[in-house]
């Protein structure tokens, strides 16, 4: 069942929100099995996922760190420019940032919750790719302000900036104005070539899917799993346990790696 390797998608693990310091071992298993990919969650009222993305691309050497995502409302767009340059520079091509809406319960519960949370992620996003991009960015919006602000130290090495989301008017605007998308667990292949193509994602854009596993089958029936979302636009997928109050994240990993192994042939 291998398949060209161009046509593989990259595999990754989600850590899920649970205490900061289980992060540690958790990358340095990932890293050292081969995987491609570690994503974390900046879920209310968790760890900060900025923070925690430092922490594992410190900790790791060459595995991809993936945030998904940061809510638009939690940040000033220069400072979250400032943020993201910092940890591209730091780890040139290992570090991708996703905003979106954020979850609006949340939002209103510590009072960053906006009238149209859609017109804000467009102001944040422009500005924030804009800065990283290297531009002086001068903008009066409903939301973002910014007056003749530059990134004194941008990245060297921009990362891809991707929106996560699900409603139709989200994905057209991950489409338009990010460097790609990211879907959340739950969805089905037909679903997600179906959000694809709402999104009219282009060649060299990214589209990351989150896929529910359990730990405990085959790696060859993972590997049919993943390539069941590649084959419908994935470029890449991101496993995460079933059981969101288990201990088996580890075994998963393991499983993820091994599945990668098949599809490459390896």
């Amino acid at each position: 069942m291998a398949s060209p390797q161009s046509s593989v998608p990259r595999v990754g693990v989600v850590f899920r929100p649970r205490a900061p310091e289980k992060l540690a071992g958790f990358a340095a298993i990932a890293d050292q099995s081969g995987l491609d990919d570690i994503w974390l969650w900046e879920d209310c009222f968790l760890e900060g996922g900025l923070t925690a993305a430092t922490a594992a691309l410190a900790w790791t050497t060459s595995i991809r760190v993936g945030l998904g995502l940061m809510p638009a409302p939690f940040r000033n767009a220069a400072l979250g420019a400032m943020e993201i340059a910092t940890l591209a520079r730091l780890f040139p091509g290992r570090f991708v940032p996703v905003t979106g809406n954020g979850v609006q319960p949340w939002m209103q519960q510590t009072g960053a919750a906006v009238a149209s949370p859609l017109t804000l992620l467009r102001e944040w996003t422009t500005a924030v790719r804009a800065l990283l991009h290297g531009q002086q960015v001068s903008v009066s919006g409903d939301y973002v302000r910014l007056a003749e602000v530059a990134l004194d130290w941008p990245p060297l090495v921009i990362p891809p900036l991707l929106i996560g989301g699900t409603g139709p008017r989200t994905l057209a605007l991950a489409g338009e104005i990010a460097d790609g998308l990211v879907l959340h667990a739950g969805h089905s292949p037909d679903e997600v070539r179906r959000a694809a193509e709402t999104a009219a994602i282009r060649p060299g854009q990214e589209l990351v899917v989150y896929v529910t596993q359990a730990s405990d089958v085959t790696a060859v029936a993972v590997a049919e799993v993943i390539r069941a979302f590649a084959d419908a636009g994935a470029t890449a997928v991101i496993l995460q346990v079933t059981e969101p109050d288990g201990d088996d994240d580890d075994a998963l990993a393991a499983l993820a790696a091994r599945a990668r192994r098949i599809l490459r042939g390896e």
